[in-house]
């Protein structure tokens, strides 16, 4: 009976945990069409102001404000988190790869925070880089297109009725890292994202849009003290 219920608990964590599902042949429409990939990723210079639940085990741990400026077409990223009364906790930018760190106050200071919090814009916002490698229908009638990442993992866009549109990072051994859900839209931006983060200390960010601007101008980044990714 000892040896039973560690064997138990291990098969209920294998069981729990995602991993990357099987895409077989690319999947064709009733005219013989391949169908085209979801994509709830902006298509224009953006200025996105969020409130941000930060949730770990279930429970809601702090509000913040988030303000991104999203340039799909150069992939420039600047972003920053602030309280509700204006006070800038954290501020970073990202162009051709260079990461700046301008201001990061504890508990936003650790060294991987920056780089991590900037894919994980991009991951929402910008499409996937790269070509796709696999089309199809999963089970159910999900609609799914799947992207390999230069560092050997995987992301997967996918959309079906009951869900909506979804995003799914997978490590190279396909574990899954990331996962990304859109709630409803008003003008082609997304009202509420939920994004799931699959750590050591695993957590989920609520996001809730305030305002979403289109910026006409150019965005530019000052390089100096840059760190290349």
């Amino acid at each position: 009976m000892k040896r039973i219920f560690p064997l138990i608990l291990i098969t209920i964590f294998l069981a729990s945990c995602q991993s990357l599902p099987v895409i077989n042949a690319p999947a064709q429409s009733a005219d013989g069409k391949i169908f085209a990939c979801p994509s709830p990723f902006l298509k224009e210079r953006y200025r996105l102001i969020h409130a941000i639940e930060i949730r770990t085990a279930g429970d809601t741990r702090g509000a913040i404000i988030g303000v991104t400026l999203a340039d799909p077409a150069t992939r420039l990223i600047s972003c920053a988190i602030m309280t509700a009364e204006g006070i800038v906790l954290f501020d970073a930018e990202e162009d051709a790869g260079l990461l700046k760190v301008n201001r990061a106050l504890p508990p936003f200071d650790s060294v991987d925070f920056a780089q991590n919090m900037i894919d994980d814009i991009k991951l929402i916002f910008f499409a996937p880089a790269g070509k796709i490698v696999e089309k199809d229908n999963l089970p159910g009638g999900a609609v799914i297109c799947r992207w390999r990442e230069k560092n050997g993992g995987w992301i997967d866009v996918l959309s079906n009725q009951q869900q909506g549109i979804e995003i799914k990072r997978y490590s190279s051994r396909g574990s899954l890292k990331r996962h990304i859900k859109f709630g409803k839209t008003d003008k082609n931006i997304y009202q509420n994202i939920e994004l799931q983060a699959n750590e050591l200390y695993s957590y989920s960010l609520l996001m809730t849009l305030i305002e979403a601007q289109p910026v006409k101008e150019k965005l530019l980044i000052n390089r100096a003290q840059g760190k290349k990714k």
